[in-house]
């Protein structure tokens, strides 16, 4: 087995090492901020260009703020990375002041003020209460904000005098902090908000003293203590969440009013210039949801929109946003059975509702309140992303990417620049400056790899059962069409994540699989986004039934049409959802699967955390047959085809107990699998030697259960 591309893929961490990344345009558009690591490492540094020159300027490396010592990361930042999944190092994150004259970053748990201009930076003071994390400036640039040991912390920057905004934070009780689902399943990962005139803060407090804790051990050193993490299971007690309103220099807070134990989860908060101060929050099951407007003097909460869905409300953390100076927002809805942007005036009604036609939306990238424009994103396939300009005031709408694949946009304040991060579907990967309109300007520089070949794919759809799926097909680079080749089924499955897609690149590893004696397949079925209301919530109350037949269904439909997928000898991979997808289905349909390749798998739902398995599942004691059904727990038993478990016996959200409950059962039962336990790792793999050695054995895996000597196809 040649693992030449498995060790430039891994060293590269997929050929996006030296890519820039963490993009920021000054308001005027004039210059784009952006990190940048080495082709091989993933330690970045802080770097300008000028987007009328291309002239590009280092502002700030990382080795000389650490003066050549070691970067340390506590506990908490850990944590914070993992539910990022970031992997970087360096500097990792950065934000430009409103005036784009000032750049707060943080490395080794320190905070630095930039001038923009001079490449000065002020170190902001140590504490010995502990390391400064989610830092932020004001929006009058007067203050940076940040949590210190549970507590929310500013620093006046005319001064450097620290003030504690908060006090008697705790780990069981904190100031600032947003708790693990909030990070790991809303996508809120902060826990407080300045208001538009910098002074006042709004904060969550969350008191996880109900929540269980869940303690995990380094194996390899069992002279260290367990690490314990508060973790909410499925129907087992959730984080209590409040949010309070204090002024900038401190003092007593007012907290904001609404029903909590109806309400127990502050699913969004926004605040900011020109805008008031807004709370979404959810019901525990997820099937109804308020936006409240919060005077931030008395507490006091009025209504603006409610949102139900039968199975589940989707939340959209980006809205609302603000217009008018606050005297109307943007709202996005799936009420309709499609995603759609409305238009809302201060009290909440709906003034007007926009949708991108025949293509789908996805979201909301950019908001121009004084022009009335709007960049939105979204596909006329859900393999595609693609950016649009909509003006409020005409209704115009215009498409402002070009090439098949999947665009990002950042923008300007005005939207006059704006940078289109594209990976298209002929492998091409750029980040461009362009226009209002457009047109390209400067293209950021990348000093990335590029990979030594393109991804041999098909994208394409397949129908059965009345139904259509989306699918990718990847051949060997050296095909030959008279030859059956075994199939390996890469899949997902899940909630909010396709797989398949028109960018190329997200195919390279799957192309190095093919290469070695297999054709990759993957399969989008229902349960999946961007196909409507109907197509993803068909999956309520049950994760497995209808996800698994539509994967055959699809599977069975591709080896009909492509004689070359010998459909005798099909295996199938994942990871995460995919990794519980790949156990069950070699468990429920051997017909079908011949050998599986589960990594950090969910063995049983009960043991995954309340939001995310509460949404699609209820909570187990109002649906006690369906968490059976949907855990491999109950087919363990029934297992004929070999299996391969793969863990990192440090992860914190799918954690390895897991995988040992799988194990046990099939001990028990007397069956024979594989396990690979990879000591010290979370649910990410990072590490490229580990990662190398990962794949050579999953292939390994495959080749010996899936892949006797080829035999001629029939003819045609």
């Amino acid at each position: 087995m040649d693992t030449s591309f498995l060790r430039d893929y891994s060293e590269t961490y997929g050929f996006s090492a030296g890519q820039p990344t963490g993009l920021a345009l000054t308001p005027k558009g004039d210059a784009v901020l952006f990190l940048r690591s080495g082709p091989r490492d993933v330690v970045r540094n802080l770097y300008e260009m000028n987007t009328t020159t291309g002239e590009v300027r280092g502002l700030v490396r990382a080795a000389d703020l650490l003066s050549g010592g070691e970067e340390q990361l506590t506990v908490e930042e850990k944590a914070r990375r993992e539910r990022k999944r970031e992997i970087g190092r360096g500097f990792t994150w950065f934000s430009l002041s409103d005036d784009g004259e000032k750049i707060l970053t943080g490395l080794s748990g320190r905070l630095y003020v930039i001038n923009r201009r001079t490449g000065e930076f002020v170190t902001l003071r140590d504490n010995p209460a502990g390391a400064a994390i989610d830092a932020r400036l004001s929006p009058d640039g007067r203050y940076v904000s940040f949590i210190r040991n549970h507590d929310l912390y500013v620093t006046d920057l005319s001064t450097l005098d620290e003030t504690a905004v908060t006090t008697g934070g705790t780990a069981d009780v904190s100031h600032g902090d947003a708790e693990f689902v909030a990070q790991e399943e809303m996508y809120r990962r902060t826990g407080y908000w300045w208001s538009g005139d910098g002074q006042w803060l709004a904060f969550e407090e969350c008191d996880q003293r109900d929540v269980e804790n869940l303690y995990i051990a380094d194996a390899r050193d069992p002279g260290l203590p367990p690490q314990a993490f508060r973790y909410p299971r499925a129907g087992r007690e959730n984080a209590k969440v409040r949010l309070g309103v204090v002024s900038v220099t401190g003092g007593e807070p007012k907290w904001v009013d609404w029903d909590r134990e109806k309400y127990p989860y502050m699913a969004a908060v926004h605040w900011g210039k020109d805008a008031p101060l807004t709370v979404y929050v959810q019901d525990r099951n997820q099937r109804e949801c308020v936006l409240y407007l919060v005077d931030h003097a008395t507490g006091a909460t009025t209504e603006l929109l409610r949102e139900t869905d039968p199975a589940w409300v989707n939340i959209d953390p980006d809205m609302p946003r603000w217009l008018d100076g606050g005297k109307s927002f943007l709202w996005t809805s799936e009420r309709s059975g499609e995603w759609q942007l409305e238009h809302r005036g201060e009290d909440g009604a709906v003034l007007k509702t926009y949708t991108l036609g025949d293509d789908r939306l996805y979201g909301v990238v950019h908001v121009n309140p004084k022009s009335g424009e709007i960049v939105l994103s979204g596909g006329r396939s859900p393999t595609e992303t693609n950016l649009y300009r909509l003006s409020l005031r005409n209704g115009e709408l215009v498409v402002l990417t070009q090439g098949a694949g999947v665009h990002e946009g950042v923008f300007c304040k005005a939207g006059q620049v704006w940078v289109d991060k594209a990976s298209l579907s002929d492998g091409s990967y750029t980040t461009m400056v362009r226009s209002r309109d457009g047109r390209p300007q400067r293209e950021v520089p990348s000093v990335a790899e590029y990979p030594p070949f393109d991804a041999n794919v098909e994208v394409t759809t397949v129908s059965a059962g009345g139904r259509t799926y989306h699918a990718a097909v990847i051949r060997p680079r050296d095909f030959n069409r008279s030859v059956k080749y075994p199939v390996i089924d890469y899949v997902y499955g899940g909630p909010g994540h396709p797989v398949v897609t028109a960018s190329s690149r997200a195919y390279l590893r799957q192309q190095w699989i093919a290469d070695q004696g297999f054709i990759v397949v993957s399969i989008d079925g229902r349960g999946t986004p961007r196909r409507g209301r109907e197509w993803e919530r068909a999956t309520a109350l049950n994760l497995i039934d209808i996800p698994l037949n539509d994967q055959v269904a699809g599977l069975q439909s591709l080896g009909a049409r492509y004689g070359e997928m010998d459909m005798d000898r099909v295996g199938i991979y994942g990871w995460s959802f995919g990794g519980y997808f790949a156990a069950m289905a070699a468990c429920r349909r051997p017909d079908v699967f011949k050998a599986a390749v589960a990594g950090a798998p969910v063995i049983d739902w009960e043991d995954y955390d309340t939001h995310y398995t509460e949404r699609y599942m209820g909570l187990p004691q109002d649906n006690p047959e369906g968490y059976k059904k949907c855990s491999v727990l109950t087919y363990a038993a029934e297992l004929s085809r070999p299996l391969m478990l793969v863990h990192g016996t440090t992860d914190d959200n799918v954690y390895f107990a897991h995988t040992l409950k799988m194990t046990e059962a099939l001990f028990k039962a007397g069956k024979h699998f594989d396990l690979l336990a990879l000591p010290g790792f979370t649910h990410m793999v990072p590490d490229p030697n580990v990662s190398i050695r990962l794949y050579e054995r999953i292939i390994s895996f495959f080749l010996t259960h899936l892949r006797p000597p080829p035999v001629a196809a029939p003819p045609a």
